[in-house]
């Protein structure tokens, strides 16, 4: 595969889908210390969002909401989530798994799988699923 032509890239956000934009904003502002840009509509469509930034690092989620939106994918797991193609989990990576883990618990989120070892030598990996069901996979990388 050729990469002449190819432009430098780099990964910019995620966009959920939420049936209540201002509660998942409300939510995901406070749970994990975003700051909200200003909301945003797509001309021409009922649809509306709002992109939330993480200052420290620079990350962004994408919150999407469209009244008349039907439910999707909500995995009781991981492996559950790899049975359906496309969107499967967003990942954030922390120094302590199980202090975030029971963090995220008490904040709303339901337990998908308990803090355990990786695949990958010394790292510890759990997964949430957030109030809406969007599974979020917690993880340490030393």
């Amino acid at each position: 595969m050729s990469t002449a032509g190819r432009q430098p890239l780099e990964f910019d956000h995620v966009g959920l889908n939420v049936p209540d934009l201002e509660t998942a904003t409300e939510w995901y502002c406070e749970t994990f210390g975003l700051t909200a840009a200003p909301p945003f509509a797509v001309p021409g469509t009922d649809l509306r969002g709002i992109m939330l930034l993480h200052e420290p690092s620079g990350f962004r989620i994408e919150l999407i909401h469209r009244p008349g939106a039907k439910d999707g994918m909500r995995p009781l797991s991981a492996e559950d989530a790899a049975l359906t193609l496309g969107y499967g989990h967003i990942c954030l990576r922390v120094p302590d798994v199980r202090r975030e883990f029971a963090r995220l618990l008490d904040a709303g989120c339901t337990s998908r799988k308990d803090p355990t070892p990786a695949p990958r030598p010394g790292a510890l990996v759990s997964f949430v699923a957030d109030p809406w069901g969007n599974l979020i996979e917690v993880i340490n990388r030393d």
